[in-house]
């Protein structure tokens, strides 16, 4: 939504809730000039509601005396729907920096549904409880989610100002391959035309978003095997730990995707199978996931991980053999 049409229906929200507004008071609730107010009017009126403006000192602007908007006609199942998605969103951390987006929506569609169907929904948001914890997020701003989803839809590149970890600032020109939304927080990756590479950027930390100067021509192409979720979370997951890993899967690609999320590593072809690449903070961690998987693998790097997994191997025989040696030790058991 523009940003023009959603202050167009905060206009409406505010002259909802009864009364007379003078052209000043809403100018100041909507961050714009008491111009922009009478334009918005007009532009609701042509909708077909009817505003009524009195002029004069004491004039302003409000809805036909008995004026409401028809209910919201959703089935039991579409209401139902739209509530639990609403709940999920904001358990999951979807906010934009409006954090009180999700609650005022859920209160809109309540407001305009049937009675007793919004009456139902209450009693069940009232009731149900979750067993997953709930996210805080990072809230990224609405214009910049939006302006970034255009551009990714139109292939257009777009010039970001980005803070990285560190505080460092630095301007970008990016072509947007796709928007992720992952552990409460949202990232846009794509080519980044200054480092000649496919990064990625926290949602968050993007201050601005703004249309190419023209400097590239027409729009990008973005490459056929690229898959957006892949690359953000796989790159996420090798960030910061202390040790560098490859390991050779004697299996295929397409068994090892089913049973490794992206979380876990890079997964690529290889001649020997299947090539996974990562970043571990604990080695022996490494060690029982391999072990766990059951198929044969070979440890290209680091060195470090051989040892562990030959220790692992160790403590599992001799676990195997301790209770070997206490079913002998114990004997058949009388009746």
């Amino acid at each position: 939504m523009t940003r023009p049409t959603a202050r167009v229906l905060a206009m409406l929200e505010l002259l909802q809730a009864g009364g007379q507004h003078t052209a000043g008071d809403l100018a100041a609730r909507l961050g714009v000039d008491e111009r922009t107010v009478r334009r918005y009017a007009e532009h609701l009126t042509d909708l077909g509601i009817p505003v009524q403006a009195q002029r004069g000192r004491y004039g302003g602007y409000r809805l036909s005396p008995g004026y409401k908007l028809p209910p919201l006609m959703l089935t039991d199942d579409e209401a139902l729907a739209v509530a639990l998605g609403l709940r999920a969103a904001e358990r999951a951390g979807l906010a934009t920096t409006e954090h009180a987006a999700t609650a005022s929506a859920l209160a809109k569609v309540s407001r305009v549904l049937p009675r007793t169907l919004a009456r139902r929904l209450d009693n069940l948001l009232l009731s149900a409880r979750f067993t997953t914890p709930a996210h805080a997020g990072s809230p990224a701003g609405a214009d910049t989610l939006l302006d970034l989803a255009g551009a990714a839809q139109a292939r257009r590149t777009v010039v970001i100002d980005y803070t990285a970890w560190d505080g460092q600032q630095s301007r970008r020109e990016l072509d947007v391959y796709g928007l992720v939304f992952h552990a409460g927080r949202w990232y846009a990756t794509g080519h980044d035309h200054g480092r000649d590479d496919v990064r990625t950027f926290r949602l968050d930390r993007i201050a601005s978003v703004r249309q190419d100067d023209g400097s590239h021509d027409g729009s990008y192409v973005v490459p056929a095997d690229f898959d957006a979720t892949t690359h953000v979370v796989s790159g996420i997951a090798a960030v910061g730990w202390s040790h560098e890993v490859a390991v050779v899967l004697r299996t295929t690609l397409a068994h090892a995707g089913e049973r490794l999320p992206p979380s876990v590593g890079r997964l690529s072809e290889h001649v020997d199978g299947v090539l996974l690449q990562t970043r571990v903070e604990h080695l022996d961690g490494m060690a029982r996931m391999l072990a766990g998987l059951g198929w044969d693998f070979e440890v290209i790097t680091p060195d470090a991980l051989r040892e562990e997994i030959l220790a692992l191997s160790e403590r599992l025989r001799v676990s195997a053999v301790r209770g070997a040696a206490a079913g002998t030790t114990a004997g058949p058991r009388s009746s």
